[in-house]
C-alpha cells in the first residue's frame, strides 16, 4: 500500500492504483476525456496532466502508476498551464460550430475549456477533413468534431465486442472510422449508440428526428400518439438537473400533452402484452420438447425485445435465430395495435396517424424502420425519439420541467403493470416472464420476496437461477418438478461468451434475457449523458420503485391485457396475434 501526497493530502492505495484513482479517493478532481471507468487508460487525451516533484515534465494522471512518497500537484501553474495547453490544442482543431452543434452546453470540451478560462484560441492550427456520415437510420458521425479520445473505441471493441469503428490512418491524418473509409452502414454496426452515449463532442450522435415530430404535430390532418418506454421514466429527470433514478412519470406525461400530442400512451402497455405472448410461446415450446420428444424445438427461447442484440444476432450468431421468440419488440407491438385496435376505436385511418415512440435505445430508430415492422399495412411506428431528444424538445416548446404538475397516461394503452416498469433494467424482462408464467402453470403465488429475483438483478454481466415449478393446474402438470433454468447476459461481449457456451453445449437452460447495453435499457444509448455504473444502479433502483409502488405488478393481471384479448386479439399466439405482433428475423453479411 504505496503511500503518497497529492496537493499536500496524504492517501494511501493499493500498488498499481494510477495517481487518477489516488486523487479520486480523496476527492480532488482531475480533469480527463478520454478516461472510461473500469478499463485500461490509453493516455490519449493528455488533458488529466499533473505534476510530480522530481519529475520534469508533467505526466498523464490517468495511466501512471503511484509509487511510494511521490509528490503530485494537480493545481501547480505547471500542471494548470499544461492542461490549459492541451485542451487549446484540442480546440485549434475541432471544428466546433458550437452554436450549431446538439451538444452545446452538454460538451464536455467546451465546459474544460471554460473551466480552464479559455477565452481566445491563440493556435490556428490545420483542421481535420470533414466526413458527414448520415448512412444509417440511428447514428450520425462528424469526424471534424471528433478529438481522438478513443471512447467510442473503446466501447464499440471492449464493451459490445461489434469493432464498427477504429482509428484509420496515422498521425495527423488519424480518425475515428469503419474500415475501409466506409460508412456506418457497410460494416457491421448493430446502431446500439453506446459509442454516441459516451462521446464528449458531438462526432457521434443520434439522427435528430425532433423536427419530423413538430411537422407531424402542426399537421391538423394528423392524429399524433406517443409512447414512452419503461426506461425514459426513470432519467428524463437528468435533461434538467435532476439526479440520477429521479422519477418523473407524471412530469413527462404533463409535457408531452402541452408539446402537443393527441395521446399519451405507455410502452409499459405492450410490456405486458410481450409477456403474455412471450411465456406462452416459451410454454409451448417447452410443451413440445418435453411432452411430444421434439428434438427440434429451439431451446434455449431467447427473448427478442432489444433491437440492438437483433442486430448483433443476425450478423454475428445466426445460427441461433430460431432460437429468439418470435415476438415483436413492445415498441413495435405498440405501432401495430395503435394503428389496428386503437384505430378502429376511435374511428381513425391508420394512414392519418403518427405514431411516435420515445425511447432510450438509438437502435430504435433502425428498428422502426425495418421491412418486417409494417403488419398494419403501414409503417407501425413512424418517428423515434431518445429520451435527450425528448429533453430538448421539452425546452424548445418553452414548458418549466421543474414546475409541470403530474399527469396520468391515457386509456386503453396506457394502463400498466409494475412488472411492466423493470423491462428497463437488466433482469426486468426475465423477472416480469417469471411472476407470470409461474403463476400460470403451477396456479400458486409468484413465491420470491417482493416479487424479485434476486440473483438475476444487478449489474454483474451474465446471472443465472432456477425456478421449481410445483404445478397443480392441469394442463401444464407435465412440468410438475421441472427446474426451470434462466439466464440474463447485458453488454454484447458478455453476450458474445454465453451464446458461444451455448452453441458449444458447454452451457444448457431454458429461457435466457439478452439486453444489447450495459444495464439494459437504463443504460441504453439514447439516455442522458455520461451514464457509468453509479448512474446505472440509480435508475435501475427507481424502477424497482416504480414497481413496487403499483398495485398491479403482474402482467397477466393487467385489465386493459384482458380486454385487448377479449375484444380484439382472442388468445395469446393466436392468428390475430401472429399477424400484428409476432416477426423472423435473418441472417445478414457485412464485413
Amino acid at each position: 500500500m504505496p503511500k503518497l501526497t497529492i496537493n499536500n493530502m496524504t492517501v494511501e492505495a493499493e500498488e498499481g492504483t494510477t495517481i487518477l484513482q489516488a486523487a479520486k479517493k480523496i476527492n480532488i478532481n482531475i480533469p480527463t476525456l478520454c478516461y472510461m471507468q473500469n478499463f485500461e487508460p490509453i493516455g490519449a487525451c493528455r488533458v488529466c496532466l499533473v505534476e510530480v516533484e522530481g519529475i520534469r515534465d508533467p505526466v498523464a494522471s490517468c495511466s501512471t502508476p503511484i509509487k511510494e512518497g511521490m509528490k503530485v500537484y494537480t493545481n501547480s501553474k505547471m500542471a494548470r498551464e499544461a492542461r490549459k495547453l492541451v485542451v487549446e490544442l484540442l480546440l485549434s482543431e475541432h471544428e466546433g460550430d458550437c452554436q450549431l452543434c446538439d451538444r452545446n452546453e452538454d460538451c464536455e470540451l467546451q465546459s474544460l475549456a471554460q473551466e480552464m478560462g479559455i477565452k481566445l484560441i491563440r493556435y490556428q492550427g490545420e483542421k481535420s477533413r470533414r466526413i458527414l456520415d448520415e448512412s444509417t437510420p440511428a447514428l450520425v458521425r462528424d469526424s471534424a468534431k471528433c478529438i481522438n479520445c478513443r471512447r467510442c473505441v473503446t466501447v464499440c471493441n471492449l464493451i459490445q465486442g461489434v469493432g464498427s469503428i477504429f482509428p484509420q490512418g496515422r498521425g495527423f491524418k488519424t480518425y475515428i472510422g469503419p474500415a475501409f473509409n466506409g460508412t456506418l452502414d457497410s460494416v457491421t454496426c448493430v446502431q446500439c449508440g453506446q459509442c454516441a452515449a459516451v462521446c464528449p463532442v458531438g462526432a457521434i450522435s443520434e439522427r435528430d428526428q425532433i423536427d419530423e415530430v413538430w411537422k407531424a404535430i402542426d399537421n391538423p390532418n394528423k392524429f399524433v400518439v406517443v409512447q414512452t418506454a419503461p426506461a425514459i421514466r426513470a432519467a428524463l429527470g437528468e435533461c434538467f438537473d435532476y439526479e440520477p433514478g429521479t422519477l418523473v412519470t407524471g412530469k413527462m406525461v404533463t409535457a408531452l400533452r402541452k408539446i402537443g400530442f393527441d395521446a399519451v400512451f405507455d410502452t409499459n402497455f405492450t410490456a405486458d402484452l410481450t409477456i403474455i405472448e412471450e411465456g406462452t410461446e416459451l410454454l409451448t415450446r417447452l410443451k413440445k420438447a418435453l411432452v411430444e420428444k421434439d428434438k427440434n424445438v429451439a431451446l434455449p427461447m431467447l427473448t427478442s425485445c432489444s433491437p440492438g442484440w437483433i442486430n448483433y444476432a443476425e450478423s454475428f450468431f445466426p445460427q441461433i435465430l430460431p432460437n429468439i421468440s418470435t415476438c415483436k419488440s413492445p415498441q413495435q407491438m405498440f405501432g401495430a395495435v395503435a394503428k389496428t385496435f386503437y384505430a378502429e376505436k376511435i374511428g381513425r385511418k391508420p394512414e392519418d396517424m403518427v405514431v411516435v415512440s420515445v425511447m432510450p435505445c438509438t437502435a430504435k430508430k433502425y428498428e422502426a424502420q425495418r421491412p418486417e415492422m409494417n403488419s398494419s399495412g403501414y409503417q407501425d411506428v413512424d418517428i423515434v425519439l431518445t429520451t435527450r431528444e425528448l429533453g430538448r424538445m421539452i425546452r424548445q416548446a418553452g414548458l418549466d420541467f421543474d414546475q409541470l404538475e403530474d399527469g396520468v397516461m391515457d386509456s386503453p394503452l396506457g394502463q400498466s403493470s409494475g412488472a411492466a416498469d423493470i423491462f428497463g433494467n437488466t433482469g426486468g424482462v426475465m423477472e416480469a416472464a417469471l411472476r407470470t408464467v409461474y403463476e400460470i402453470v403451477t396456479g400458486k403465488d409468484f413465491p420470491f420476496p417482493k416479487l424479485h429475483v434476486t440473483p438475476i438483478a444487478g449489474l454483474q454481466g451474465v446471472k443465472e437461477a432456477s425456478v421449481k415449478i410445483e404445478s397443480t393446474v392441469p394442463d401444464w402438470d407435465f412440468l410438475k418438478g421441472v427446474e426451470l433454468k434462466v439466464a440474463v447476459v447485458h453488454g454484447l461481449s458478455n453476450v458474445k461468451k454465453l451464446m458461444e457456451k451455448i452453441i458449444s453445449g458447454e452451457a444448457t437452460y431454458h429461457f435466457i434475457e439478452v439486453m444489447c447495453c450495459p444495464g439494459g435499457c437504463i443504460g441504453g444509448g439514447g439516455q442522458p449523458r455520461l451514464t457509468d455504473d453509479k448512474v446505472r444502479n440509480a435508475r435501475i433502483s427507481a424502477l424497482y420503485r416504480e414497481d413496487e409502488g403499483k398495485k398491479l405488478r403482474k402482467s397477466h393481471e393487467n385489465p386493459d391485457i384482458k380486454k385487448i384479448y377479449e375484444e380484439f386479439l382472442k388468445k395469446p399466439l393466436g392468428e390475430k396475434s401472429h399477424e400484428l405482433l409476432h416477426t423472423h428475423y435473418h441472417a445478414q453479411e457485412k464485413i
